[in-house]
């Protein structure tokens, strides 16, 4: 067989153009492509819902490549394993509940069963701003504005495009920058004690794994926190490298959506 350049760059060039106007509208737009919004969209794919995923950098797979302090292994509780088996991520025991798994096999793993399932990731693709309607309670998040990673990086003027959803995820981890964008540019007032964001305490796993999950929830009208953008909106602790309360709020969010979604 003889290889021809064009061919390849124009069948490229067609698969990308299909893949990015098949997600123009979605059910559920999710940003950042870490473990939390990459198990959220695992879920939502599996429930049949379209659900595109938005990642500034190269990898998707946030700080979970990284292990602690660039060892590359994990911890994950006992309470998340069902999620860990479901996925086939391999993991071994260590004592008292403690498991460890290794980094780069369960990031990998991650990232394959949300495509698997439907989901669409888009990597180098940065969110700038988003989409706002008005309606009977007041405005609400109905999507998002995204550009390259590198236009932004560069400060080019190049004006970005806008996509629909249903449902927007901030899952950017500590910076939490949907919410931030929308504070700053909606004086919006969130569903925080303060309505802002609050910003993430000190390390203290136990606390922080909790706190995980149970602030992952809307936190403006159309607008979901999940994964460390949880902690910071809300003011939780942090909890360094365990992720079972990282996967098991993915799992939360695309739960509440979906049951949003069937009305």
């Amino acid at each position: 067989m003889q290889l021809d350049d064009v061919i390849i760059s124009k069948s490229i060039i067609q698969s990308y153009m299909e893949k990015l106007l098949s997600t123009l509208e979605v059910d559920v737009a999710l940003v950042g492509a870490g473990p939390a919004n990459m198990v959220a969209g695992y879920y939502l794919g599996k429930a049949g819902f379209k659900a595109a995923i938005y990642e500034a950098k190269l990898a998707p797979g946030g700080g979970m490549w990284g292990g602690g302090m660039m060892f590359n292994e994990v911890v994950i509780q006992e309470d998340a394993l069902d999620i860990a088996r479901e996925m086939g991520i391999s993991y071994k025991p260590k004592s008292d509940g403690y498991y460890t798994m290794d980094s780069v096999e369960a990031t990998s793993t991650i990232i394959s069963n949300c495509v698997k399932a439907g989901t669409t990731i888009f990597n180098l693709v940065q969110v700038t701003d988003v989409l706002f309607r008005e309606e009977d309670g007041g405005p609400r998040i109905s999507g998002l504005v995204i550009n390259w990673s590198p236009v932004e990086k560069l400060e080019l003027h190049v004006d970005p495009i806008g996509i629909k959803a249903s449902f927007v995820v901030d899952g950017t981890g500590h910076p939490a920058t949907i919410c931030h964008i929308i504070t700053r540019k909606m004086d919006a007032t969130l569903y925080t004690k303060t309505g802002h964001v609050i910003g993430e305490m000190p390390l203290w796993a136990d606390k922080g794994e909790q706190f995980t999950v149970a602030n992952t929830q809307e936190v403006f009208p159309g607008l979901y926190v999940a994964g460390m953008a949880a902690n910071n909106a809300f003011g939780g602790p942090r909890m360094g490298p365990i992720f079972g309360g990282m996967i098991q709020s993915g799992r939360k969010v695309a739960e509440i959506i979906i049951k949003k979604l069937k009305g």
